[in-house]
């Protein structure tokens, strides 16, 4: 349960000049949080400049580490690469750094290569870049405040009679607040990060460049596509009024079913920059990892029927794998479903041969499999028969767990490591790297999402009787 310091807002109604700047100046003070902790948040850079200008500080950093970590190498006998001395433990964790202070786009590009990236990385680096999945910088009491006047008014205080300034979590593009409104209700209200909207653009070309400079990479491919794709998708992210209408549209597809809870909005209190919706009492779905094996395997079923539902009925689907948009609440029994700014429509087509490609592999249909496979996108049908029989090998590695009967064991990770091991080896052949359709790279990060979750909290689920139905 979160346990957090909240502090009455005192309304000063007692002389006409209550509502002075010295009033409002003494009511705001009236209402800063207890927080004894050191960290008093990090002011978010909200001009283009001084984003640009911590970019370049940024990169200055990096290339000095780069120097110090090449004359070593050399020292020692090495012919370092570039990407070698670009990619040193040292340099990740002052990307990471960097990337959790900027916030916006900058900070949502470094988890979504955290995560996408994970099996080409080294493991330590891929470790240290995790932690922007989890690590968010909050804004300073004075830069709250601020945002809170503009999109409220100064007199904004008056729509509350509690409102914890210490935000109960803090994310890539804003944070959230547990608040009261004056008629009780109880809120968790989201707030942007001034200037990130506005950033979104610059934040994604100097992060390509980044990762262009990184040599991860080959520059014979063509990310200029993925890119455009990440500012749009990024920009419906940003979008609250967005937001807004898919979390009202997943609460009534999922009104019906007692297993999920779905928070309400609350358009009284939500602006262009504000999302206000209901509060919900719950833990991190990853601390259900001591929980019972009935409980951690009945929550990530729940998920799997969830991605399905949403592949093959609903026809969207939130493509944000972030472990922080899945609680549990503990009274309930429910799995708590947050943040639908990255919900995406998935078109019929693309559903359908997803369909027949799990219908081909649960079978061992390798041919229709690959028929299905190209058809989709996964790699394109011209390529060399040594590299599509490769994918196809790789792809029949990870169907082998459901041709058996019974549940899979996630905590199991041969296949994992096999896969991950194998993939590396492929990525090496930079002559065949290929971008898929935006829509497969999308449902690929859910799927991978889902089954990272499935793996911490080693559950055990019977996934063929969950696809059954839908095959």
């Amino acid at each position: 349960m979160f346990t957090i310091d909240t502090v009455r807002i005192r309304r000063t109604r007692l002389c006409p000049g209550a509502h002075s700047p010295t009033a409002r100046n003494q009511r705001d003070s009236n209402i800063a949080t207890r927080d004894n902790s050191n960290n008093k948040g990090h002011a978010v850079p909200s001009g283009r400049l001084s984003r640009f200008t911590r970019f370049g500080t940024m990169a200055t950093a990096i290339g000095g580490n780069m120097l110090l970590e090449g004359a070593r190498r050399l020292a020692e006998g090495e012919r370092p690469k570039i990407s070698d001395m670009l990619l040193t433990p040292k340099n990740a964790i002052k990307l990471t750094n960097q990337l959790a202070n900027l916030r916006g786009a900058a900070m949502k590009m470094g988890q979504m290569l955290s995560m996408d990236a994970s099996d080409v990385l080294p493991p330590e680096l891929a470790d240290i870049l995790a932690k922007l999945r989890a690590d968010a910088q909050f804004m300073p009491r004075k830069q709250l405040l601020k945002v809170l006047s503009k999109e409220y008014g100064p007199d904004w205080n008056e729509r509350f009679s509690q409102f914890d300034q210490h935000p109960i979590a803090a994310a890539s593009i804003g944070q959230v607040h547990r608040a009261i409104a004056k008629n009780g209700r109880e809120l968790a209200i989201k707030i942007q990060y001034p200037g990130v909207r506005e950033s979104i653009d610059s934040d994604v070309d100097n992060v390509a460049t980044l990762i262009k400079l990184s040599g991860i990479v080959p520059k014979s491919l063509n990310i200029a596509p993925m890119l455009a794709e990440a500012k749009i998708q990024l920009h419906q992210e940003a979008d609250y009024q967005q937001e807004a209408a898919y979390l009202k549209r997943f609460g009534k597809l999922l009104k019906d079913d007692a297993e999920f809870q779905v928070p309400k909005f609350h358009k009284d209190l939500s602006t262009d920059r504000i999302l206000a919706m209901t509060y919900i009492d719950s833990i991190p779905i990853e601390s259900l990892i001591t929980a019972p094996q009935k409980v951690r395997d009945k929550i990530i079923t729940l998920l799997f029927t969830l991605l399905l539902r949403e592949l093959f009925e609903f026809g969207l689907m939130q493509t944000d794998p972030n472990f922080a948009n899945y609680r549990y609440n503990e009274k309930t029994k429910q799995l708590v479903l947050l943040d639908f700014g990255a919900a995406r429509a998935i078109p019929k087509r693309v559903a359908n041969q997803y369909r027949k490609l799990m219908i081909a592999g649960v079978a061992g249909d390798r041919k229709a499999a690959q028929k299905a496979a190209i058809k989709i996108g996964l790699f394109d049908g011209n390529a060399q028969s040594h590299h599509q029989d490769a994918i196809m090998d790789m792809f029949e590695m990870a169907m082998a767990p459901l041709r058996k009967k019974g549940p899979i064991d996630f905590a199991d990770n041969g296949i994992a490591q096999e896969l991950r091991d194998e993939g590396m080896r492929f990525a090496a052949e930079r002559d065949f790297w290929h971008i898929p359709p935006v829509d497969t790279v999308f449902i690929h990060r859910k799927f991978g999402g889902v089954y990272m979750l499935a793996n911490r909290l080693k559950a055990k689920v019977d996934i063929v009787a969950l696809l059954k139905q839908y095959m």
